[in-house]
């Protein structure tokens, strides 16, 4: 990761951490649970950037003999700590709302006004410092401010409506309808974390497909033992067996990784066997496992 994006995100960091600070004691001050609902958002938030900035100079670190893959998981592990933070605030949260709109109370709605105001600043200057992300990270970290923008324009309505109507527990219905936002995108994120982690195939990946186009390669008769799995969801890692006759088998190797290099398949082992060879480990086959449903490699 290039200087100026560690910088941009470390930028981001700090506007994160100190404003989930003022809207957190803000909240507690107007007693508004969409703006605490909001600040525990955007603490999670600011844990994310600082874990992924700290986190990928780590992943970044080469191969060695205890991490023979490299250290790219380590951003992953990151991500799968900030969801779980955002996961049991938003439940939080949601409690905490529900009982506030058996239990009402006087809000300070001007107070409600400047601090949703505050946020729309605060992240606007968050996404201008990181729109021109030349990582991954710096542009899920933009996308992310990006919607925090938008939830802090639904509070400074919704403070609006309450000052005009002086019904409080829109404040509660805006924090309710925030909280489902967050728990939903934070679900689907924890789905995806721990699908790397259980190595499940990339939703991208298609073994039929990727085995059809292997067998297309000329000299190639036929590609079985095929898996696939990805380290950090970008990436993706292949083995597999090769049937062959052809003696050119280094060409053979090379077109088949150029082929995989179509399904972002960045590191490929192979094992190249000719048609009259018998493979011992032909039960891993994922054809085979599909068929039996109780082979395991």
């Amino acid at each position: 990761m290039k200087r100026t994006t560690d910088k941009n995100i470390l930028i981001a960091f700090v506007l994160n951490i100190v404003f989930s600070i003022i809207e957190l004691f803000g909240g507690l001050f107007t007693k508004s649970v969409s703006i605490l609902s909001d600040s525990i958002h955007d603490f999670a938030d600011a844990i994310s950037i600082g874990i992924s900035y700290l986190l990928e100079k780590k992943s970044k670190r080469k191969p060695d003999k205890k991490y023979t893959y490299g250290y790219i998981r380590y951003s992953i592990l990151g991500a799968l700590i900030t969801t779980l933070i955002l996961t049991t605030g938003s439940t939080l949260v949601i409690i905490s709302a529900v009982n506030r709109l058996f239990n009402p109370v006087v809000l300070n709605y001007d107070g409600m006004i400047i601090i949703s105001v505050l946020g729309i600043i605060f992240n606007l200057c968050a996404v201008y410092v990181t729109k021109d992300g030349d990582s991954l990270n710096q542009k899920a970290v933009n996308l992310h401010m990006l919607e925090d923008i938008l939830g802090w324009i639904v509070v400074f309505i919704g403070s609006l409506l309450i000052k005009i109507t002086n019904i409080s527990y829109i404040d509660s219905i805006m924090s309710i309808v925030i909280a489902i936002y967050i728990l939903i995108h934070a679900l689907k994120n924890l789905k995806s974390v721990l699908d790397l982690f259980l190595e499940k195939i990339p939703e991208s990946i298609n073994i039929d497909k990727i085995k059809k186009d292997l067998i297309n390669i000329k000299g190639v008769i036929d590609a079985h033992h095929i898996h696939v799995w990805s380290i950090d969801g970008i990436n993706n890692y292949a083995t597999l067996h090769i049937v062959t006759d052809d003696n050119r088998t280094t060409k053979i190797k090379h077109l088949v990784r150029e082929k995989l290099k179509n399904y972002d398949i960045v590191h490929t082992t192979l094992e190249i066997e000719n048609s009259k060879e018998i493979c011992d480990e032909n039960e891993c086959n994922i054809e085979k496992i599909n068929d039996t449903h109780h082979h395991y490699h």
